[in-house]
């Protein structure tokens, strides 16, 4: 029986750093564009207290946030955020404090707002895999809640982290950007977490791990991705026939089984093929190709470069991230 997690393999795969931006202590009326951001970053909004509109300028839905709930847009869509009165904001006055980000506040002597806006950063090749598996936007809720047996539910342990999170973003203390930063990783993965054990996720990789049926298959192919699966063998690690696995694997995650395996296997090759002793051949032979020919196809197919191409991209970003 394989251990349910597919979350640790996935984070462990992807390199991923946070930074908080800016800390919104706004009265009513207020209005902030966040444009399109670049493909490596998730933008992100905790509201701590009051409540937030979401909207959506390209196809002008919106969404009620309160207090405790978290955001993200893995896509980094542009959205823009307002209290919802449709009143015209004043005047809006910022300053970077020492630890780094920038305080926000404003003229308006309306409902209070207070809330931290920053984002989520990941290298490549991995923000596309977090494109092309999460959703759009991603909204979750923490509250101090316990499931029936009284233990701590995952909503609790990200009221607890945001709590956190706001008594570093209040104070000048030391360290507190590293901290903060360190603390964004934890919200990443807690809020995924939560998605997925929610009743309305979207299609996509965290609806698959919320279905208690098939999260043993994504568990298992994130865990051993080199291993040679084939569909008999993850239906009946499901309990399912073939038939029946593959019409439920693509209905929760819009692809397939063969498909999402192969995006895992490139991911873990993109990483290998960063180390200098790994050549192309140990590469294939780690991520599960017996054929070289066949991995330099997929490779090629998934990220849009040869396996050479992006060894050496990645090694002039590492060379980059050195200089001064």
């Amino acid at each position: 029986m394989h251990e349910v997690d597919w979350l640790g393999p996935l984070l462990r795969m992807i390199t991923l750093t946070g930074q908080l931006e800016v800390h919104c202590a706004f009265g009513a009326p207020w209005r902030v564009v966040w444009p399109q951001a670049a493909v490596h970053e998730i933008p992100y909004h905790v509201v701590l207290k009051g409540r937030a509109i979401l909207e959506d300028p390209e196809t002008g839905t919106t969404s009620e946030l309160g207090g405790g709930d978290i955001v993200l847009l893995p896509h980094g869509a542009a959205h823009v955020l307002h209290d919802g009165s449709g009143q015209t904001p004043g005047r809006t006055y910022k300053q970077r404090g020492p630890a780094g980000w920038m305080l926000s506040e404003n003229d308006g002597d309306g409902e209070r707002l207070d809330m931290l806006c920053g984002r989520f950063l990941i290298e490549r090749p991995h923000d596309r895999l977090i494109r092309d598996y999460l959703p759009k936007t991603l909204t979750v809720r923490s509250t101090d809640s316990h499931d029936e047996e009284g233990v701590k539910s995952t909503s609790s342990h990200l009221a607890n982290l945001v709590g956190l999170m706001r008594q570093e973003s209040e104070g000048n203390k030391p360290g507190a950007q590293t901290i903060f930063n360190s603390l964004s990783l934890a919200l990443f993965a807690l809020v995924l977490r939560a998605a997925s054990e929610s009743a309305h996720v979207p299609t996509g990789l965290l609806s698959l791990a919320g279905h208690p049926r098939l999260a043993p298959a994504i568990s298992a192919m994130f865990a051993d991705p080199a291993r040679a699966w084939n569909l008999p063998e993850l239906a009946d690690m499901c309990s399912m026939s073939r038939a029946t696995f593959m019409r439920h694997f693509q209905d929760k995650l819009g692809r397939s089984a063969t498909e999402l395996l192969t995006d895992i296997r490139m991911s873990l090759a993109a990483n290998e093929l960063k180390k200098p002793a790994m050549t192309t051949e140990a590469v294939a032979e780690t991520v599960g190709y017996r054929s070289v020919a066949a991995f330099r196809r997929a490779f090629t197919d998934k990220m849009k470069m040869t396996p050479g191409q992006w060894r050496r991209l990645a090694r002039n970003d590492e060379r980059l991230a050195t200089l001064p």
